[in-house]
């Protein structure tokens, strides 16, 4: 198993939807909306790295209204 954080920034002031569409995502298993220099931070379960790949480029990246992402693998 493979867990990620990803720092999510928005350009939207529709913070209720990005995390409802967050949370739908496969590989998700919690999305916090947060004050700071990001607006979320999502924590990601996966099988792979590469399938972490897949959940942050292809499917939150997607999210119109997303404007940016960091992401972070734990190590232990």
């Amino acid at each position: 198993m493979v867990t990620a954080y990803v720092m999510v920034k928005a350009n939207t002031g529709e913070a209720d939807r990005l995390k409802a569409e967050m949370v739908d995502i496969e590989g998700v298993v919690d999305t916090h909306i947060v004050a700071g220099d990001v607006d979320f931070i999502v924590k990601v379960d996966v099988d792979a790295p590469g399938a972490v790949k897949d959940v942050v480029a292809t499917r939150i990246q997607a999210i119109d209204g997303i404007e940016g992402t960091q992401t972070y693998i734990s190590m232990d």
